[in-house]
């Protein structure tokens, strides 16, 4: 038998291979579909986000993370959880295809109508999936969640290529949402033992019906502030070329933090359920997970920001030189996100659902004030505005968890600011030192192979715990 940290390793590793495999991915797909697309294109995708995504959170309504926070969930409870979720997903899209035609006038784009009513099939296609997703979660299958992940990412990005250089135009990234949705379904009805019946009731859903609509408010909440500027900029501005160089930005910053969020996210809600009796050893698993999350977030984030312009100018062209500056301020802040994810899942696993909610809440409704003092001023000063609040309000989890498990401002201080100053100077030497370079994909190519040299010999040099236990691991694989 495995042991908790052999567990949590191996967790962490498969989910290194699955974010880190299922970016990369994405990047070159991305590539390649939006050498053919124009930033309306894209906008016009962006400008639904909010819609599906915020459709999904409903039809989940925080059960999936009820049926994770639970020690040995049963049969019968990821049972009444399938059948909820399809049932809202049905009417939530019966909802939104009946609102089309609202969508479309509220942006001024008359082609969301037909387009919204195609895309907003994938997240009720995803409702068949969410209780085999939480069993696998809390299963800790990690190898097969990226199995099947990468499985649907190559299918759907083959579609998407195939109908991008026939001229499909935005349709294609309609397309490769809604297959993806059906691949990944495929899959986790493939590996998970469990099965549904036709025998069910909704007992669970009425025992966890409080804890899990705190999941569901914070849910939407997330959503809205993932999508805010989105939706303001083509409502205010009504320039589907602004969204798309927004939406790019915010994209391509997303796939960075997400790929640390989401390898440490597989994993950090099962092993904290399963040591929240013993707050020491709590602590202890919380605070090495931080380490590693800063380890890798910080130089990660940093060294996009620093490569942001030659990145983009490399791949998808000069008609998206405008998103440079935003993704380069957003990087700023997504260094951090990550680090959000460790504390929204500290609290749920101590059923604080709650704190969770009313944090995300207060972050959302301070957010938009801020949206509502800058716009004014322009796109890029208002994003500066957005990124510097992010980063402070990290400092509102801090009493929650000092109230948990006793842990302080200045341990979580003392565990990430060596990562962050040593990320940011690394950054800014190998930006000096490269600075003579013309050529686009030569500076390209030797900033990402510098930066990352000098970040290692600095790791090794200060003889860093969680540089030499990833190296141990992996040569122990070996």
């Amino acid at each position: 038998m495995e042991n908790l940290k052999e567990k949590t390793a191996k967790g962490l590793m498969w989910g290194a291979i699955n974010n880190g495999t299922m970016q990369v991915l994405n990047l070159l797909i991305g590539i390649i579909i939006l050498r053919h697309l124009t930033p309306e294109d894209t906008g016009l995708v962006g400008l639904l986000a909010i819609f599906s995504a915020i459709a999904g959170n409903l039809q989940s309504s925080g059960f999936s993370t009820a049926l994770i926070n639970e020690k040995q969930p049963t049969a019968q409870q990821y049972n009444s959880v399938f059948w909820f979720n399809i049932l809202m997903g049905g009417l939530l899209y019966l909802i939104l295809f009946c609102s089309a035609p609202l969508i479309s006038w509220f942006f001024h784009q008359p082609r969301l109508t037909d387009l919204s009513r195609f895309l907003f099939l994938s997240f009720f296609i995803s409702s068949f999936g969410i209780s085999t997703n939480a069993y696998m979660v809390k299963n800790m299958m990690n190898r097969e969640i990226t199995i099947i992940n990468l499985t649907a990412l190559v299918i759907s990005g083959s579609t998407a290529i195939v109908m991008a250089l026939n001229d499909m135009a935005y349709w294609s990234l309609a397309w490769q949402q809604v297959v993806n949705s059906t691949i990944l379904i495929l899959g986790r009805f493939y590996y998970v033992k469990w099965k549904p019946s036709l025998r069910f009731t909704f007992d669970y859903i009425r025992q966890t019906f409080s804890f899990s609509m705190k999941i569901l408010v914070t849910m939407i909440v997330n959503t809205v502030n993932q999508n805010l500027l989105t939706v303001i900029f083509g409502r205010l501005f009504r320039d589907a070329r602004i969204v798309g160089n927004f939406f790019q930005a915010y994209k391509w910053d997303s796939m960075a933090f997400q790929t640390v969020g989401g390898m440490v996210g597989q994993v950090v809600q099962p092993v904290l359920v399963s040591v929240r009796e013993e707050r020491d050893r709590e602590q202890q698993v919380f605070r090495k997970m931080l380490r590693f999350t800063a380890f890798l977030s910080f130089p990660a984030l940093f060294g996009l920001a620093l490569v942001a312009r030659e990145f983009i100018l490399c791949t998808i062209g000069y008609e998206w030189i405008n998103c440079v500056p935003l993704l380069q301020i957003l990087c700023i802040s997504g260094a951090f996100m990550p680090i959000y994810t460790l504390y929204q899942n500290l609290v749920i696993s101590h059923g604080r659902s709650d704190i969770n909610m009313w944090l995300n809440i207060g972050q959302i409704v301070l957010q938009f004030c801020i949206i509502l003092l800058f716009y004014r001023q322009g796109i890029t000063i208002m994003v500066i505005a957005y990124t510097i609040f992010n980063i402070l309000w990290l400092g509102a989890w801090m009493p929650s968890a000092k109230r948990i498990m006793g842990l302080g401002l200045l341990n979580v201080v003392k565990d990430i600011a060596p990562f962050m100053l040593c990320g940011a100077l690394v950054m800014v030497a190998t930006y000096f030192a490269t600075m003579a370079i013309t050529n686009l994909y030569l500076l390209l190519l030797v900033r990402i192979l510098m930066a990352t040299a000098l970040y290692y010999g600095v790791m090794r040099m200060l003889n860093v715990v969680i540089l030499r236990e990833c190296m141990q691991f992996i040569l122990k694989k070996k």
